[in-house]
């Protein structure tokens, strides 16, 4: 009879199968359960967990990397129980099966309580890496290997580290762990107590991590601010490289921290003395400087004057006479240039310079070398509807009104005379420094035109009837001159004769001298005259003189003998 100090075999089966659950329904099978070393050969563990057989492991799913498995007889191992007897009559079991239950377990514990796991990046799969966790096989996504992008990850190989669990499945058995993750909040963690030991006003040194087109990234100890182009010097910084390189230990001061973002703001120039106090001093307004252009936009140029002290010159006071011209060019970059201040706001940190004031007007030069009256030469720079444009010295140009380009003919057909890049000759007629005009008169250079005395003083009166000579027969008339260098003047064709028969220029040669009536003088006070008007002031003279036709002398007889008389 058993008790229960020597229990029966019946017994023990009984005690096991309440334990587990039944030896012969699988009980066992599933199960992770602890076994006895009772004996290791032939590069096998030989394990005993209670059942009717030994199970037999490969000791290298006990050495886990390690040369040596590091098992003895006698040691209580766990294993996982994947058969209770197979073909050989042996148990199946596994320590690798063993150990990634137990990690399962492990891990969906501290990743519901959010908690960090260690583990070991050991081979790459497409996308990332494979992480051992103690048994179970983690997938670690490229992107969550570190907090900027790692060319070379060997270093990190094989090395125990933590790992934030990200995503699980028990039944897909799919483990998704990040390193990042960790990185990102011990590096907060740092931030944070670093941040705290840090002011504003601070001055404090740093290196050089990273260069950017905006500024440098400054490693202050563990955690980095930002160097903003703009804020490492007063003078102008094209690119921060001119300024530091990497590597670089520069003395910055803490200008902003945000507390919310964490971001650093740092300075270089603030450890410098400001360059505009009492500016308005150092350059007072119509001063004139030199300074040297270092960038031009289309609104203008930019000239320092000193280092840290910039002024605009804008694009409409760059030049007299270049208007809506770009200004590169007018001046370049680099190039050194006399500038007079126009304008000083230190609160905005504003100078605005004017280069065509620090040279002088040039149609005040114009007007004292070439006073009205003068002769001067230039080109036809534009030929317009109503006249042409005369480059003269100076850069400036001076126009001549259609009416002023030639004698006798209209304007159209005067301007038609001309050309594009023609040089010709003029007389100045005005000079407006403040509208930047000047008048030029071509016909007043012509052979016999009144001066500006003798046409307002000589002795030409309107009505006067006098004898010229005719100088050129042109299709609108003659040409013809008062004595032999009296005034010039001009008879239109309707003027040759009352009758229109008399109208033809061509009746008359060059040097033919004809009887001809001032009517009036032209813009420039130059004579009209008019064959038809002096016909029809004899033929009043006439009637006065001989009488009406009332005597019985017919008209023909009365101007016949009015002809003879003046014949006579």
């Amino acid at each position: 009879m058993a008790t229960s100090a020597n229990p029966t075999r019946d017994d023990f089966e009984a005690l096991l199968n309440e334990q587990l659950g039944g030896a012969e329904d699988g009980g066992f099978e599933g199960r992770v359960v602890k076994g006895t070393v009772t004996a290791i050969e032939a590069g096998h563990a030989v394990i005993d967990v209670g059942l009717k057989s030994e199970g037999r492991i490969d000791l290298k799913e006990f050495s886990r990397g390690e040369d040596e498995h590091g098992l003895s007889v006698g040691d209580e191992v766990e294993v996982y129980v994947d058969r209770v007897e197979n073909a050989d009559g042996e148990a199946m079991l596994s320590r690798d099966r063993a150990r990634r239950e137990a990690a399962w377990d492990k891990l969906e514990n501290e990743f519901g309580e959010g908690k960090r796991v260690e583990g070991r990046i050991f081979g790459r799969v497409k996308g990332g890496f494979t992480v051992d966790l103690d048994g179970a096989v983690a997938f670690l996504p490229g992107s969550q290997v570190d907090i900027r992008p790692v060319r070379d990850v060997t270093p990190l190989m094989d090395m125990p580290q933590p790992f934030q669990i990200l995503k699980m499945d028990r039944r897909r058995g799919n483990i998704v762990v990040s390193r990042r993750a960790v990185l990102e909040e011990t590096r907060a963690e740092q931030r944070s107590e670093l941040i705290d030991k840090l002011s504003e006003g601070q001055v404090i040194d740093g290196v050089v991590k990273n260069i950017t087109d905006y500024g440098a990234f400054v490693d202050l100890g563990g955690i980095d601010g930002l160097l903003h182009v703009t804020d490492m010097s007063y003078k102008r910084v094209n690119h921060p490289s001119e300024i530091i390189e990497i590597g670089q230990t520069v003395t910055v001061q803490i200008v902003r921290i945000n507390e919310e973002t964490q971001r650093i703001s740092l300075g270089m120039k603030q450890l410098e003395s400001d360059p505009w106090d009492g500016v308005g001093a150092k350059y007072p307004i119509d001063a004139k400087l030199t300074g040297t252009v270092t960038n031009i936009t289309e609104y203008g140029a930019f000239v320092e004057l000193e280092p840290g002290i910039e002024g605009l010159v804008h694009v409409s006071e760059m030049s007299w006479t270049k208007k809506n011209v770009h200004p590169g060019k007018i001046v370049s970059t680099s190039q050194e240039v006399e500038v007079m201040v126009l304008e000083v706001d230190s609160e905005k940190r504003r100078i605005s310079l004017g280069l065509k004031q620090a040279q002088r007007n040039p149609w005040e030069e114009f007007a004292e070398k070439h006073p009205v009256g003068s002769k001067v030469a230039g080109e036809v720079k534009n030929a317009t509807e109503f006249g042409l444009f005369i480059g003269l010295d100076g850069d400036v140009d001076g126009m001549v009104h259609m009416s002023d380009i030639a004698w006798g003919i209209s304007g159209e057909d005067a301007l038609a005379l001309h050309r594009k890049g023609e040089q010709v000759e003029a007389i100045v007629l005005d000079v407006d420094t403040d509208k930047e005009r000047i008048s030029l008169g071509m016909k007043q250079l012509e052979k016999g035109a009144p001066s500006a005395e003798g046409a307002a003083g000589g002795s030409l009166r309107r009505g006067q009837t006098v004898t010229v000579t005719v100088l050129e027969v042109r299709d609108g008339g003659l040409e013809v001159q008062v004595g032999e260098d009296g005034a010039t003047g001009f008879i239109k064709r309707s003027d040759l004769g009352r009758d229109r028969d008399e109208q033809r220029p061509d009746r008359f040669q060059p040097g033919q001298k004809v009887d001809a009536t001032v009517t009036g003088f032209d813009r420039s006070k130059k004579p009209n005259f008019s064959i038809k008007a002096r016909q029809i002031a004899e033929e009043k003279e006439a009637v006065a003189q001989f009488g009406s036709s009332d005597s019985g002398a017919s008209l023909g007889d009365i101007l016949g003998e009015a002809l003879k008389k003046s014949d006579d």
